[in-house]
């Protein structure tokens, strides 16, 4: 069995759709300045237009960057597409597959999002896999069953393409509400898809959790044994708050 000790700490910042060139070069400025390779893996997913800013400010750090989505096609007639091989040209690390606002804003299916981790994996990327119920699913009882059936073909992509991976559980209510999952809630699943990861022989693959994290709830979030980090949405935009998250 795969120890948490094994697995190394990662907080990865999702910016969505905010940012300026003047207000990111402060925020990218701060990240670097502060070297937190100390704490923890660090990074940020930008906006596309943003992947070069990001690219000259972090360049040399410890601070990794990466996208918000990535195409399931190499190229081709894919208007508003950008594609794996694109986003390695500006030294991304990371690309989001399966953002819960992906899944219900542009109705990308499982399948689809195992498409785009495939496809980001073939640029030599990694992506960070999202799954997460909505409210009325949670209530229902459904939670489990909604993570497994998401789950089912990034699984079945086997366990040498998991072993390139980061998953992250995000509950959609818990997205941008204010509420977060109590430790106890988000271990239950982490600790589900950590079960199903090590049936594959990738117990090691990393898993984060997501939704309204903070510097105040990081540390208990943290003390669970199967959450090996977080990624922060609109926390991520505040540098201090950011580095709080991430010393925690």
């Amino acid at each position: 069995m795969t120890s948490v000790e094994n697995r190394a700490r990662l907080v990865l910042g999702n910016w969505k759709m905010h940012g300026s060139l003047a207000e990111n070069a402060a925020l990218l400025d701060a990240l670097r300045a502060a070297d937190p390779a100390s704490h923890c893996e660090i990074g940020v997913c930008v906006p596309f237009p943003y992947l070069a800013q990001a690219a000259s400010a972090l360049g040399g750090s410890s601070v990794s960057w990466g996208a918000q989505d990535v195409s399931a096609h190499a190229k081709g007639a894919y208007t508003g597409e950008v594609s794996g091989a694109m986003l390695s040209e500006f030294g991304c690390r990371w690309a989001l597959a399966g953002h819960s606002e992906r899944r219900s804003l542009h109705g990308e299916t499982d399948q689809a999002v195992a498409d785009k981790a495939r496809a980001a994996l073939d640029a030599g990327l990694t992506p960070v896999v999202c799954v997460g119920e909505s409210l009325a699913e949670r209530e229902g009882g459904n939670t489990l069953g909604v993570i497994e059936r998401q789950l089912e073909p990034i699984l079945a992509l086997g366990a040498d393409a998991l072993a390139r991976m980061v998953l992250a559980y995000e509950p959609v209510w818990a997205i941008g509400t204010g509420r977060t999952a109590t430790p106890e809630q988000a271990q239950e699943v982490h600790g589900a898809i950590r079960v199903a990861l090590r049936g594959l022989g990738a117990g090691q693959v990393r898993v984060l959790y997501g939704g309204s994290v903070k510097a105040a709830n990081a540390a208990t979030l943290f003390a669970m044994p199967d959450i090996d980090g977080a990624l922060v949405g609109g926390a991520s935009l505040v540098a201090d708050e950011f580095l709080r998250i991430a010393a925690a």
